[in-house]
C-alpha cells in the first residue's frame, strides 16, 4: 500500500504536528504534502522525511502573510496530485481534508479540529481583528472570506472516506458541522517519565506551568492577571505566538511571574518535572502539554470544558475550574496548592495513568485502521 500524508503547514511545533510526527514514524516512506513549511523546522523534527510544498513556499513571507491567502488554500489543497497513492492520510485543523483522490484509493483524514475560524469562533477572530484596529473595509474582506471558506469548508468534510477525532470533544463538532461519523484516536503523548534535564541558575520554585502557544483564545492573560493578585504564588508560560508582546506588557514588573519563550523537548521536561501543577485555562480540543505533565506525576488544574474534560481525572490527576473569572480562578489555585501539600495526590499513578495516550497505544490504533483497509 502506497501511503501519503497531508498537513496544512508546518512552521511550529504544536499538538497537531506532533501527531504529523507521530503518523510519519509509523510510515517513515511517505511523503508529506503540505501548503508551506518552515526550512529549519523541517530539519530538526522531521529530517528524513520528503517534504512536498505548494507554489505558496515561494511566496516570500508566507510565514507571515499567510492568513491573507486562506481564501486561496482550498483550491490549493486541491491542487496536489496524490493519483499514485492508495491511501493518503490528511492531518487536518484548517484545509487537508479538502485533498482529492482517485476513485479507488481511500483517504483517512485526522482531525484536530474543525476550522475554528469558520465555524465555531467566527465571530470571536472578527471581534480579535477589530480590537487591533483593523479598517472596516479590511473586516468585511475577512467576513466575505469566511464566509466563501465555510461553502468550500462544508464540502471538503464529505471528501474522507474515514474520519478520525482527537477527542470526544472535537467528534462532537464534526458531527455538527459536517454531518459525519467519527471514530476518536487520542494523539500520541511522550509519556517517559524518568527523562533528567537540568537548567543552570534556576531558581523560580513552586511554580505552576502553562506550555501554550500564546493566542488570544487561550485566556493566559487571565492566569497573568490572578497571579498578579497572588504574589505567593509563582507561574511560568512557556511559548510563541502573537499574544507574546501583550502579555509580556501585562506581566511587567510582576516578580511571580516568569515568560520565557519556546522551550524544546530537551529542556521542557526541566519545566515539568519542578513545577507544583499545569495550569489550563481555555477550552482545549484535547490538550498534549497536561498529559506531559502528568507523566511526571503532576496533577493539572483546568477549565472544565474541551478535551481536559476526557483526561482529567478530577481528585485524582487534578482539579477543574468551573468559570473563566480571576476570583474562581484565584480559589482553585489555592484549592489545588493546599491539596498537593496534603499529599492529595499519587506520583505515580499520574504517571501511570498518562501512559494511556503513549505512542505505542496510538500506533496500535492507527494500524488496526490501516489493517481493515488492507483486507475490505
Amino acid at each position: 500500500m502506497k501511503i501519503a500524508l497531508v498537513h496544512d503547514w508546518l512552521t511550529h511545533l504544536g499538538g497537531a504536528e506532533r501527531v504529523l510526527i507521530a503518523l510519519h514514524k509509523i510510515s517513515p516512506e511517505a511523503p508529506i504534502y503540505t501548503l508551506f513549511y518552515d526550512k529549519k523546522f523541517a530539519s530538526e523534527y522531521l529530517p528524513r522525511a520528503k517534504i512536498i510544498p505548494s507554489f505558496l513556499q515561494k511566496i516570500p513571507n508566507i510565514k507571515k502573510l499567510h492568513p491573507w491567502f486562506k481564501v486561496l488554500m482550498p483550491l490549493v489543497v486541491e491542487s496536489f496530485d496524490l493519483s499514485e497513492f492508495d491511501l493518503v492520510i490528511s492531518s487536518n485543523h484548517e484545509f487537508s481534508h479538502g485533498i482529492l483522490v482517485k476513485q479507488d484509493s481511500k483517504h483517512i483524514c485526522y482531525y484536530h479540529s474543525p476550522s475554528r475560524i469558520l465555524w465555531d469562533r467566527t465571530h470571536e477572530y472578527v471581534r480579535d481583528f477589530k480590537e487591533r484596529g483593523r479598517s472596516g473595509f479590511k473586516l468585511s474582506l475577512i467576513k466575505l472570506g469566511q464566509h466563501l471558506l465555510r461553502l468550500s469548508d462544508w464540502s471538503a468534510g464529505q471528501r474522507p472516506d474515514i474520519v478520525i477525532a482527537n477527542s470526544n470533544h472535537v467528534a462532537e463538532r464534526i458531527k455538527k458541522y459536517y454531518g459525519r461519523e467519527v471514530r476518536v484516536i487520542y494523539p500520541p503523548v511522550n509519556t517517559i517519565a524518568n527523562r533528567q534535564s537540568l537548567i543552570a541558575n534556576f531558581k523560580f520554585q513552586n511554580y505552576f506551568l502553562i506550555v501554550s502557544q500564546l493566542y488570544p483564545h487561550k485566556n493566559i492573560d487571565l492566569a497573568v492577571e490572578t497571579f498578579k493578585n497572588l504574589p505567593e504564588f509563582n507561574l511560568i508560560i512557556a511559548g510563541e505566538g502573537p499574544e507574546k508582546k501583550h502579555l509580556k506588557k501585562l506581566v511587567g514588573e510582576s516578580g511571580n511571574i516568569k515568560l520565557v519563550s519556546f522551550v524544546p523537548d530537551e529542556e521542557l521536561s526541566f519545566y515539568y518535572q519542578n513545577c507544583l501543577a499545569y495550569l489550563i485555562c481555555n477550552e482545549e480540543d484535547f490538550g498534549i502539554s497536561p498529559i506531559e505533565a502528568m507523566s511526571f506525576g503532576k496533577p493539572v488544574l483546568a477549565y472544565n470544558a474541551g478535551g481536559a474534560t476526557e483526561t482529567v481525572l478530577e481528585g485524582i490527576t487534578g482539579e477543574f475550574f468551573y468559570k473563566l473569572k480571576q476570583d474562581e480562578l484565584a480559589e482553585a489555585i489555592k484549592s489545588i496548592d493546599r491539596k498537593i501539600r496534603d499529599g492529595r495526590y499519587n506520583k505515580e499513578a499520574i504517571g501511570k495513568y498518562s501512559k494511556k495516550f503513549s505512542f505505542e497505544r496510538f500506533k496500535k490504533e492507527i494500524l488496526d485502521i490501516l489493517g481493515d483497509l488492507k483486507y475490505n
